[in-house]
Protein backbone atom coordinates (compact mmCIF):
# COMPACT_ATOMS: atom_id res chain seq x y z
CA UNK A 1 0.00 0.00 0.00
CA UNK A 2 2.63 2.65 1.18
CA UNK A 3 4.86 1.72 -2.33
CA UNK A 4 1.52 2.73 -4.82
CA UNK A 5 1.32 5.67 -2.32
CA UNK A 6 5.05 6.72 -2.64
CA UNK A 7 4.89 6.08 -6.50
CA UNK A 8 1.66 7.78 -7.28
CA UNK A 9 3.41 10.93 -5.28
CA UNK A 10 6.51 10.95 -6.65
CA UNK A 11 4.72 10.84 -10.60
CA UNK A 12 3.01 13.19 -9.78
CA UNK A 13 5.31 15.72 -8.06
CA UNK A 14 7.65 15.19 -10.40
CA UNK A 15 5.70 16.36 -13.77
CA UNK A 16 4.45 19.38 -11.76
CA UNK A 17 7.43 20.49 -10.46
CA UNK A 18 9.14 19.84 -14.16
CA UNK A 19 6.17 22.02 -15.45
CA UNK A 20 7.24 24.61 -13.22
CA UNK A 21 11.12 24.44 -13.42
CA UNK A 22 10.18 24.69 -17.09
CA UNK A 23 7.71 27.79 -16.70
CA UNK A 24 10.80 29.44 -14.77
CA UNK A 25 12.90 29.33 -17.67
CA UNK A 26 15.16 26.35 -16.48
CA UNK A 27 15.22 22.53 -17.76
CA UNK A 28 12.28 20.48 -16.11
CA UNK A 29 15.40 17.97 -14.57
CA UNK A 30 16.07 20.91 -11.55
CA UNK A 31 12.74 20.86 -10.54
CA UNK A 32 12.82 17.23 -10.41
CA UNK A 33 15.32 17.20 -8.17
CA UNK A 34 14.23 19.41 -5.86
CA UNK A 35 10.81 18.30 -5.35
CA UNK A 36 12.59 14.80 -4.49
CA UNK A 37 14.42 17.11 -1.44
CA UNK A 38 11.39 19.04 -0.74
CA UNK A 39 9.37 15.42 -0.32
CA UNK A 40 12.17 13.52 0.94
CA UNK A 41 13.08 13.23 4.82
CA UNK A 42 14.78 16.84 4.53
CA UNK A 43 11.74 18.99 4.51
CA UNK A 44 7.97 17.28 4.59
CA UNK A 45 9.29 13.35 4.99
CA UNK A 46 6.77 12.31 2.70
CA UNK A 47 8.88 9.54 1.55
CA UNK A 48 11.41 7.92 3.44
CA UNK A 49 13.07 5.68 0.52
CA UNK A 50 13.14 1.82 0.66
CA UNK A 51 15.47 -0.74 -0.69
CA UNK A 52 12.84 -1.04 -3.67
CA UNK A 53 12.58 2.49 -4.59
CA UNK A 54 16.20 2.49 -4.79
CA UNK A 55 15.96 -0.45 -6.88
CA UNK A 56 13.44 1.45 -9.07
CA UNK A 57 15.76 4.32 -9.33
CA UNK A 58 18.82 1.99 -10.06
CA UNK A 59 16.63 0.67 -13.36
CA UNK A 60 15.80 4.46 -13.58
CA UNK A 61 19.14 5.44 -14.51
CA UNK A 62 20.07 2.67 -16.08
CA UNK A 63 17.21 3.25 -18.80
CA UNK A 64 18.26 6.83 -19.01
CA UNK A 65 21.77 6.20 -20.23
CA UNK A 66 20.64 3.12 -22.19
CA UNK A 67 18.54 5.91 -24.24
CA UNK A 68 21.72 8.38 -24.23
CA UNK A 69 23.74 5.13 -26.21
CA UNK A 70 20.68 4.64 -28.30
CA UNK A 71 20.64 8.48 -29.35
CA UNK A 72 25.05 8.52 -29.75
CA UNK A 73 26.28 8.64 -33.16
CA UNK A 74 28.84 6.23 -32.86
CA UNK A 75 31.14 7.78 -35.87
CA UNK A 76 31.33 11.11 -33.96
CA UNK A 77 31.76 9.39 -30.61
CA UNK A 78 35.10 8.16 -32.20
CA UNK A 79 35.76 11.44 -33.97
CA UNK A 80 35.85 13.37 -30.98
CA UNK A 81 37.99 10.58 -28.66
CA UNK A 82 41.13 12.84 -28.12
CA UNK A 83 38.91 15.33 -27.35
CA UNK A 84 36.98 12.96 -24.55
CA UNK A 85 40.53 11.93 -23.16
CA UNK A 86 41.20 15.04 -22.56
CA UNK A 87 38.52 16.11 -20.95
CA UNK A 88 38.37 12.98 -18.48
CA UNK A 89 42.36 13.63 -17.46
CA UNK A 90 41.90 17.21 -16.92
CA UNK A 91 38.84 16.14 -14.80
CA UNK A 92 40.85 14.08 -12.68
CA UNK A 93 43.37 16.24 -12.18
CA UNK A 94 42.60 19.47 -10.67
CA UNK A 95 39.66 18.03 -8.83
CA UNK A 96 41.83 15.72 -7.03
CA UNK A 97 44.54 18.21 -5.95
CA UNK A 98 41.46 20.69 -5.06
CA UNK A 99 40.00 18.19 -2.72
CA UNK A 100 43.43 16.93 -1.74
CA UNK A 101 44.45 20.54 -0.86
CA UNK A 102 40.82 21.49 0.68
CA UNK A 103 41.56 18.37 3.09
CA UNK A 104 44.93 19.63 4.29
CA UNK A 105 43.73 22.69 4.90
CA UNK A 106 40.94 21.27 7.10
CA UNK A 107 43.45 19.40 9.36
CA UNK A 108 42.51 16.20 7.41
CA UNK A 109 44.68 12.96 7.94
CA UNK A 110 46.97 12.72 4.57
CA UNK A 111 44.91 9.63 3.59
CA UNK A 112 41.70 11.10 4.61
CA UNK A 113 42.76 14.08 2.13
CA UNK A 114 43.78 11.92 -0.41
CA UNK A 115 40.10 10.07 -0.35
CA UNK A 116 38.29 13.65 -0.17
CA UNK A 117 40.16 14.63 -3.45
CA UNK A 118 39.56 11.19 -4.92
CA UNK A 119 35.24 11.67 -4.63
CA UNK A 120 35.75 14.87 -6.31
CA UNK A 121 37.37 12.54 -9.31
CA UNK A 122 33.87 11.06 -9.87
CA UNK A 123 31.45 12.14 -12.73
CA UNK A 124 27.91 10.97 -13.21
CA UNK A 125 26.49 12.50 -16.66
CA UNK A 126 23.01 10.87 -16.16
CA UNK A 127 21.38 14.42 -15.09
CA UNK A 128 23.62 15.87 -17.74
CA UNK A 129 22.04 13.45 -20.40
CA UNK A 130 18.54 14.37 -19.01
CA UNK A 131 19.38 18.22 -19.44
CA UNK A 132 21.08 18.08 -22.71
CA UNK A 133 17.95 15.92 -24.02
CA UNK A 134 15.78 19.00 -23.10
CA UNK A 135 17.91 21.57 -24.84
CA UNK A 136 18.45 19.21 -27.84
CA UNK A 137 22.29 19.25 -27.40
CA UNK A 138 22.49 15.30 -26.52
CA UNK A 139 23.72 14.75 -30.50
CA UNK A 140 26.21 17.81 -30.64
CA UNK A 141 29.76 17.23 -30.75
CA UNK A 142 29.74 19.09 -27.00
CA UNK A 143 27.05 16.57 -26.25
CA UNK A 144 29.17 13.31 -27.40
CA UNK A 145 32.14 14.40 -26.10
CA UNK A 146 30.86 14.69 -22.53
CA UNK A 147 29.52 11.11 -23.32
CA UNK A 148 32.58 9.71 -23.84
CA UNK A 149 34.45 11.60 -21.32
CA UNK A 150 32.17 10.32 -19.02
CA UNK A 151 33.35 6.58 -19.87
CA UNK A 152 36.78 7.33 -19.13
CA UNK A 153 36.62 9.32 -16.02
CA UNK A 154 34.41 6.34 -14.64
CA UNK A 155 37.78 4.11 -15.52
CA UNK A 156 40.06 6.16 -14.06
CA UNK A 157 38.41 6.98 -11.18
CA UNK A 158 37.85 3.40 -10.57
CA UNK A 159 41.71 2.49 -10.77
CA UNK A 160 42.45 5.05 -8.59
CA UNK A 161 40.22 4.08 -6.10
CA UNK A 162 41.96 0.42 -6.03
CA UNK A 163 45.42 2.07 -6.07
CA UNK A 164 43.97 4.14 -2.75
CA UNK A 165 42.47 1.44 -1.20
CA UNK A 166 45.55 -0.52 -1.72
CA UNK A 167 48.26 1.26 -0.77
CA UNK A 168 45.83 3.17 2.23
CA UNK A 169 42.81 0.93 3.11
CA UNK A 170 42.60 -2.19 5.11
CA UNK A 171 41.59 -4.00 2.00
CA UNK A 172 43.64 -5.99 0.14
CA UNK A 173 43.41 -5.26 -3.22
CA UNK A 174 45.45 -5.53 -6.28
CA UNK A 175 45.57 -2.99 -8.94
CA UNK A 176 47.13 -4.72 -11.76
CA UNK A 177 44.11 -6.93 -11.29
CA UNK A 178 41.67 -4.45 -11.37
CA UNK A 179 43.14 -2.98 -14.71
CA UNK A 180 43.36 -5.91 -16.31
CA UNK A 181 39.66 -6.37 -15.28
CA UNK A 182 39.21 -3.00 -17.02
CA UNK A 183 40.96 -4.31 -20.58
CA UNK A 184 38.83 -7.51 -20.63
CA UNK A 185 35.91 -5.56 -20.00
CA UNK A 186 35.98 -2.88 -23.20
CA UNK A 187 37.74 -5.49 -25.23
CA UNK A 188 34.61 -7.55 -24.67
CA UNK A 189 32.40 -5.61 -24.52
CA UNK A 190 33.48 -4.22 -27.99
CA UNK A 191 33.06 -7.58 -29.75
CA UNK A 192 29.51 -8.26 -27.73
CA UNK A 193 28.16 -4.99 -28.87
CA UNK A 194 29.75 -5.92 -32.85
CA UNK A 195 29.15 -9.20 -33.33
CA UNK A 196 26.73 -10.50 -30.93
CA UNK A 197 23.69 -7.92 -30.18
CA UNK A 198 22.88 -7.77 -33.84
CA UNK A 199 22.57 -11.79 -34.18
CA UNK A 200 20.30 -11.47 -30.48
CA UNK A 201 18.10 -8.39 -31.63
CA UNK A 202 17.42 -10.91 -35.03
CA UNK A 203 16.78 -13.76 -32.91
CA UNK A 204 14.55 -12.55 -30.59
CA UNK A 205 12.63 -10.06 -32.55
CA UNK A 206 10.63 -11.89 -34.55
CA UNK A 207 9.77 -14.20 -31.61
CA UNK A 208 5.46 -14.71 -31.60
CA UNK A 209 5.33 -12.80 -28.57
CA UNK A 210 3.91 -9.43 -27.74
CA UNK A 211 6.45 -6.05 -27.68
CA UNK A 212 9.62 -9.27 -28.71
CA UNK A 213 11.77 -5.48 -29.64
CA UNK A 214 11.71 -4.00 -26.56
CA UNK A 215 11.89 -6.70 -24.57
CA UNK A 216 14.81 -7.87 -26.50
CA UNK A 217 16.88 -4.63 -26.05
CA UNK A 218 15.98 -4.81 -22.15
CA UNK A 219 17.37 -7.82 -22.16
CA UNK A 220 20.58 -6.22 -23.20
CA UNK A 221 20.56 -3.45 -21.34
CA UNK A 222 20.60 -5.58 -18.41
CA UNK A 223 22.99 -7.41 -19.57
CA UNK A 224 25.37 -5.67 -20.10
CA UNK A 225 25.12 -3.64 -17.04
CA UNK A 226 25.26 -6.63 -14.80
CA UNK A 227 28.18 -7.64 -16.83
CA UNK A 228 29.69 -4.19 -16.43
CA UNK A 229 29.34 -4.20 -12.78
CA UNK A 230 30.28 -7.65 -12.32
CA UNK A 231 33.59 -6.38 -13.89
CA UNK A 232 34.08 -3.52 -11.24
CA UNK A 233 32.78 -0.72 -13.73
CA UNK A 234 29.30 1.33 -12.64
CA UNK A 235 26.32 -0.13 -14.33
CA UNK A 236 25.51 3.31 -16.31
CA UNK A 237 28.10 1.98 -18.46
CA UNK A 238 27.41 -1.04 -19.49
CA UNK A 239 23.42 -0.34 -20.14
CA UNK A 240 25.47 2.96 -22.52
CA UNK A 241 27.20 0.64 -24.19
CA UNK A 242 23.92 -1.85 -24.79
CA UNK A 243 22.59 1.23 -26.64
CA UNK A 244 25.34 2.51 -28.60
CA UNK A 245 25.28 -1.44 -29.59
CA UNK A 246 21.85 -0.97 -30.88
CA UNK A 247 21.98 2.15 -32.32
CA UNK A 248 23.74 0.27 -35.06
CA UNK A 249 21.04 -2.05 -35.99
CA UNK A 250 17.58 -1.42 -37.80
CA UNK A 251 15.68 -1.48 -34.42
CA UNK A 252 17.04 1.82 -33.05
CA UNK A 253 14.08 3.60 -33.98
CA UNK A 254 11.24 1.07 -32.22
CA UNK A 255 13.11 1.04 -29.40
CA UNK A 256 13.50 4.27 -28.87
CA UNK A 257 9.86 4.86 -29.45
CA UNK A 258 8.79 2.37 -27.37
CA UNK A 259 11.22 2.60 -24.74
CA UNK A 260 10.69 6.26 -23.56
CA UNK A 261 7.26 6.11 -22.48
CA UNK A 262 8.33 3.11 -20.21
CA UNK A 263 11.61 4.95 -18.79
CA UNK A 264 9.59 8.70 -18.54
CA UNK A 265 6.40 7.17 -17.34
CA UNK A 266 7.90 5.65 -13.91
CA UNK A 267 11.85 4.47 -13.61
CA UNK A 268 13.67 7.70 -14.78
CA UNK A 269 11.50 9.93 -12.07
CA UNK A 270 12.27 7.79 -9.37
CA UNK A 271 15.78 8.21 -9.95
CA UNK A 272 15.30 11.34 -9.65
CA UNK A 273 13.46 12.03 -6.61
CA UNK A 274 15.56 9.18 -5.08
CA UNK A 275 18.44 12.03 -5.08
CA UNK A 276 17.04 13.91 -2.81
CA UNK A 277 16.21 11.29 -0.59
CA UNK A 278 19.65 11.11 0.19
CA UNK A 279 19.93 14.54 1.87
CA UNK A 280 19.41 15.67 5.31
CA UNK A 281 19.94 18.92 7.29
CA UNK A 282 20.59 17.56 10.95
CA UNK A 283 24.00 18.21 12.35
CA UNK A 284 24.91 19.89 8.96
CA UNK A 285 25.80 23.47 10.98
CA UNK A 286 29.01 22.89 12.53
CA UNK A 287 29.98 21.91 8.67
CA UNK A 288 28.44 24.42 6.66
CA UNK A 289 31.69 26.02 5.88
CA UNK A 290 33.14 22.51 4.66
CA UNK A 291 30.27 22.15 2.58
CA UNK A 292 30.20 25.89 1.16
CA UNK A 293 34.18 25.40 0.28
CA UNK A 294 33.85 21.42 -0.96
CA UNK A 295 31.21 22.71 -3.23
CA UNK A 296 32.81 25.54 -4.99
CA UNK A 297 35.93 23.49 -5.32
CA UNK A 298 34.20 20.37 -6.84
CA UNK A 299 32.25 23.03 -9.69
CA UNK A 300 35.26 24.85 -10.28
CA UNK A 301 37.85 22.48 -10.46
CA UNK A 302 35.90 20.31 -12.62
CA UNK A 303 34.98 23.12 -15.18
CA UNK A 304 38.30 24.13 -15.12
CA UNK A 305 39.84 20.65 -15.21
CA UNK A 306 37.28 19.60 -17.84
CA UNK A 307 37.07 23.25 -20.15
CA UNK A 308 41.01 23.01 -20.18
CA UNK A 309 41.58 19.60 -21.77
CA UNK A 310 38.29 20.96 -24.10
CA UNK A 311 40.20 23.69 -25.03
CA UNK A 312 42.96 22.34 -25.81
CA UNK A 313 41.70 19.93 -28.11
CA UNK A 314 39.87 22.12 -30.47
CA UNK A 315 36.66 23.42 -28.42
CA UNK A 316 35.51 27.48 -28.51
CA UNK A 317 35.93 28.65 -24.74
CA UNK A 318 31.86 28.91 -24.69
CA UNK A 319 31.62 25.18 -25.77
CA UNK A 320 34.95 24.22 -23.34
CA UNK A 321 33.14 25.51 -20.28
CA UNK A 322 29.37 24.02 -21.49
CA UNK A 323 31.61 20.63 -21.16
CA UNK A 324 33.06 21.39 -17.95
CA UNK A 325 29.80 22.57 -16.85
CA UNK A 326 28.44 18.83 -17.91
CA UNK A 327 31.01 16.96 -16.17
CA UNK A 328 30.58 18.79 -12.64
CA UNK A 329 27.51 16.66 -11.60
CA UNK A 330 28.51 13.56 -9.00
CA UNK A 331 26.31 11.78 -8.27
CA UNK A 332 25.52 8.15 -7.53
CA UNK A 333 29.19 7.64 -8.51
CA UNK A 334 30.41 9.15 -5.53
CA UNK A 335 28.00 8.24 -3.46
CA UNK A 336 29.05 4.92 -3.70
CA UNK A 337 32.13 5.39 -3.13
CA UNK A 338 31.60 7.84 -0.33
CA UNK A 339 30.41 4.85 1.06
CA UNK A 340 33.23 2.54 0.45
CA UNK A 341 35.45 5.23 1.74
CA UNK A 342 33.16 5.18 5.16
CA UNK A 343 33.45 1.63 5.41
CA UNK A 344 37.39 1.00 4.75
CA UNK A 345 37.99 4.22 7.51
CA UNK A 346 39.01 6.79 4.94
CA UNK A 347 36.14 8.92 5.08
CA UNK A 348 35.97 10.17 8.59
CA UNK A 349 32.04 9.67 9.97
CA UNK A 350 31.53 13.50 10.69
CA UNK A 351 31.96 14.34 7.20
CA UNK A 352 30.05 12.07 5.68
CA UNK A 353 26.72 13.46 5.73
CA UNK A 354 28.82 16.64 4.33
CA UNK A 355 30.03 15.26 1.73
CA UNK A 356 26.98 13.61 0.30
CA UNK A 357 25.36 17.48 0.29
CA UNK A 358 28.31 18.58 -1.85
CA UNK A 359 27.82 16.02 -3.97
CA UNK A 360 23.68 16.45 -3.98
CA UNK A 361 24.58 20.44 -4.65
CA UNK A 362 26.90 19.60 -7.70
CA UNK A 363 24.28 17.71 -9.35
CA UNK A 364 21.76 20.37 -8.58
CA UNK A 365 23.64 23.04 -10.13
CA UNK A 366 24.61 21.36 -13.61
CA UNK A 367 20.94 21.43 -14.81
CA UNK A 368 21.11 25.50 -15.06
CA UNK A 369 24.82 25.93 -16.07
CA UNK A 370 24.34 24.16 -18.78
CA UNK A 371 21.18 26.18 -19.53
CA UNK A 372 23.26 29.20 -19.27
CA UNK A 373 26.11 27.60 -21.74
CA UNK A 374 23.90 26.18 -24.55
CA UNK A 375 21.16 29.05 -24.11
CA UNK A 376 20.99 29.34 -27.77
CA UNK A 377 19.80 25.85 -28.13
CA UNK A 378 17.22 26.04 -25.00
CA UNK A 379 14.32 27.33 -27.04
CA UNK A 380 13.52 23.53 -27.68
CA UNK A 381 10.37 22.48 -25.31
CA UNK A 382 11.25 20.26 -22.56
Amino acid sequence: MTLFFELALILLSTKLAGDISVRLGQPAVLGKLIIGIIIGPAVLGWITGSELIDQLSQIGVLLLMFLAGLETDLHELNRNRNASLAVAVGGVILPFLGGYAMGLMWGMEQTHAVFVGLLLCATSVSISVQTLRDLGRLSSREGTTILGAAVVDDVLVVILLAFVMSMLGAQDVSLWLVIGKKVIFFASILLIGWKLVPLVMRWLAPLKVTEAVISAALILCFSFAFYSETMGIAGIIGAFAAGVAIAQTNYKEEVIHKLEPIAYGVFVPVFFVSIGLSVTFSGIGEQFWFIVVLSLIAIVTKVAGCGLGAKLTGFSTHSALGIGAGMISRGEVALIIAAIGLEAQLLRPEYFTSTIIVVIVTTLVTPPLLKIMFKEKAERPS
